[in-house]
């Protein structure tokens, strides 16, 4: 079985930190959302993988390489529109050929995998089987409206009107008849091929398509409220470990894990799990946590952060209060001349910003 994963789009949501950089590498846990992605195609066996990529093709490149490192071969395939999730099975034919395959989100983060789904589709082959999850607002999601079997009797793109609560996830398998499904519909009224009306195709041409409920940690991780709370919950799992210096002016507390990588120092400071700080990071006269991951070669003096993510080679000086941020690479927040606030930021690449202490 092969893989399929989807790394184009333009990250709206994610502005203005999506100008910079593609939504799918932006780190949950100190890890791109993209890898965790990679990462659960390797462990349920699934190491021949095509990405389909757009206008940011050249950095998942430079992220991903060949793959190796995932212990996997990638393959990218280049989008040069953003016309459907159809779409991109359509131009991905070649790579796929006549075998099976899962066609996987980049952008969503499934804690736990999807090794036994993948499983369970090797053994019983239905020509569709997708991934759903019970979700508090349905008419945000497309909807797949199941028989007491499991079986798919209806897909609806978020329905104005209730029908059900089970949502599609971003991760699909199907076997060949899919490609027949694509070539036999029609872009829909926003320009696009819609998977769903493959899908439909296959339902109503009397293919087996099915939906199995994923009861784990999902998340879509197009929103800045979304990659926090991923972030929170993968700290939660990580493996303690303090590879990095903690001078005995420095305390570690909390109820989470807490991750120092090889290379960070932490001077005079409190670290409150859980949290992760990465390779070659300073941490001087600073509050950290809980829910905090920090990249690798920053700098945090005199500041106070949580529940934040924040990404590669940012500073932070003499800022305190900043919660729920999600702050960009090489980014520098420093210290404004008066007044005192809690501070949220949503900051891209290569900023400089000035708040109040």
């Amino acid at each position: 079985m092969k893989a399929l994963v989807l790394s184009g789009g333009s990250g709206t949501r994610l502005r203005p930190l999506s100008y910079s950089m593609p939504k799918q590498l932006v780190p949950v846990g100190n890890v791109p959302v993209l890898f965790h992605c990679l990462d659960n195609l390797r462990d349920a066996d699934i190491t021949d993988v095509g990405i389909v990529v757009g206008d940011r093709g050249d950095d998942i490149r430079r992220a991903v390489g060949d793959g190796s490192a995932h212990g996997l071969r990638v393959t990218y395939i280049q989008q040069e529109a953003p016309l459907g999730l159809a779409h991109c099975v359509q131009i991905s034919e070649p790579f796929l050929g006549r075998e099976d395959f899962v066609m996987y989100l980049g952008d969503n983060v499934l804690v736990g995998g999807v090794a036994a789904h993948a499983e369970r589709f090797r053994a019983d082959c239905p020509d569709a089987q997708l991934l759903v999850a019970k979700v508090a607002d349905p008419a945000e999601y497309g909807i797949a409206v199941l028989g007491a079997d499991g079986s798919v009797e209806r897909l609806v793109e978020k329905p104005s009107e209730p029908v059900g609560d089970t949502a599609l996830i971003g991760v699909y398998f199907f076997t060949k008849e899919v490609h027949t499904a694509v070539r036999s519909i029609e872009p829909s009224a926003r320009g696009e091929l819609e998977i769903t009306d493959a899908i439909e195709w296959l339902r109503r041409n009397g293919r087996q398509v099915r939906a199995e409920i994923f009861d784990g940690y999902w998340k879509d991780t197009g929103r800045i409220e979304d990659m926090l709370d991923c972030n929170r919950v993968l700290l939660g799992s990580l493996t303690p470990s303090q590879a990095g210096s903690v001078d005995a002016h420095s305390e570690l507390i909390g109820s989470g894990p807490i991750v120092i990588e090889p290379g960070a120092r932490i001077e005079r400071s409190r670290i409150v799990g859980p949290v992760t700080i990465g390779a070659g990071t300073v941490v001087q006269d600073s509050t950290v946590g809980p829910c905090v991951s920090i990249g690798r070669n920053g700098l945090l003096e005199h500041a106070e952060v949580e529940d934040s993510i924040v990404m590669d080679g940012a500073a932070i000086r003499g800022v305190r209060g900043i919660h729920g941020s999600l702050i960009g690479r090489n980014t520098e927040v420093s210290q404004a001349p008066r007044f005192s606030h809690r501070h949220r930021l949503v900051v891209g690449d290569h900023s400089r910003i000035e708040a109040a202490a």
